[in-house]
């Protein structure tokens, strides 16, 4: 029996990472956005296989696929995808939830102690050494005992306060709903109703919600005022939810003592863009989920969740509005 195909944006850096590639090509035939030609392929597409936001499922590729049965995202955010149109024309939209969870907090975790801890710095002061002690203006700041405030206590929030609890850390949370009192007792969370409030008493603050009109640049020029001067922004969600002009502005002044981003806007920013170039800011390519455990288990979860599309069964993370 003929594989179904499935559409891809490629395979390799930017696409599915070819060292998984054999995950998909076990279960379907893979036709990429360079070989897709729609009188010869469109009607023989049964899946579309999103990484990176890419390929784009717009009007014009639904229309161009007529067989299509599911849309599947690698990630958690689908905010690059029209999800409600792409529901009109029968397709089903799924992500790749719980896989992401622990490697996303880890990194948001990895980030606080990398900029706590100056370890750029440290690390670039070796290479240089153009003098045998660390200058006292480059001393870091502690992270056990200090106050966390996660904003967006979801599945990926409480990991992060699960781990921030291992370094005695104080932990406060916003969120649109309040948590179980048992949850917050496990990891020692307190509720904060306001984000002014968490804002006004955290050392840290690392954002950890979805992408929507209602967190786009949540965290704006008023929040980073909110914050105390020695605070650190961490962002592991999305770029768009905070300002990054405000933010490059508070932080040429010193209004806030550093920021830690896995998300920016554009990704990736350009080479000249003010964020790259202050020594009080790191700045990663969102590799929040970029680990080889993880990475196989996302596509294994996007291979799992097409197939029992294709089968007529109920896929397990489908995404509804």
């Amino acid at each position: 029996m003929e594989k179904p195909w499935v559409l891809v944006s490629k395979l390799g850096p930017g696409g599915i990472c070819l060292r998984f590639a054999h995950l998909v090509e076990q279960h379907f035939t893979v036709v990429t956005e360079e070989h897709f030609h729609r009188d010869r392929c469109g009607q023989k597409i049964r899946a579309v296989f999103v990484w990176a936001t890419k390929p784009t499922v717009n009007r014009a590729l639904l229309e161009a696929l007529p067989t299509l049965a599911v849309v599947v995202s690698g990630g958690v955010g689908v905010d690059h995808l029209d999800v409600e149109t792409i529901n009109k024309f029968g397709v089903k939209v799924c992500n790749t939830p719980y896989v992401v969870d622990g490697a996303t907090a880890d990194l948001g975790m990895a980030l606080m102690l990398a900029s706590a801890r100056n370890l750029l710095y440290g690390h670039n002061f070796c290479l240089s050494r153009e003098m045998e002690w660390m200058p006292e203006d480059s001393m870091g700041t502690d992270v056990t005992g200090a106050t966390l405030g996660i904003i967006g206590m979801g599945r990926i929030g409480y990991q992060v306060a699960k781990r921030a609890k291992g370094f005695d850390m104080k932990i406060l949370y916003h969120n649109r709903n309040r948590r179980k009192e048992e949850e917050e007792a496990a990891v020692g969370a307190r509720y904060c109703k306001t984000l002014d409030e968490l804002l006004c008493e955290s050392d840290f603050v690392m954002v950890v919600v979805n992408l929507s009109p209602q967190t786009h640049k949540l965290i704006g020029a008023r929040e980073l005022a909110m914050m105390k001067p020695t605070a650190t922004l961490i962002n592991i969600s999305r770029g768009l939810v905070v300002d990054q002009d405000a933010l490059v502005d508070v932080l040429q002044r010193g209004a806030i003592r550093a920021a830690a981003l896995d998300v920016t806007y554009p990704e990736p920013l350009p080479r000249d863009h003010p964020l790259l170039a202050l020594p009080n800011a790191i700045v990663v390519p969102h590799i929040g989920t970029y680990t080889l455990e993880t990475m196989q288990m996302m596509v294994e979860r996007m291979v799992i969740n097409a197939l029992a599309v294709l089968r007529g069964d109920e896929p397990p993370n489908e995404v509804k509005m």
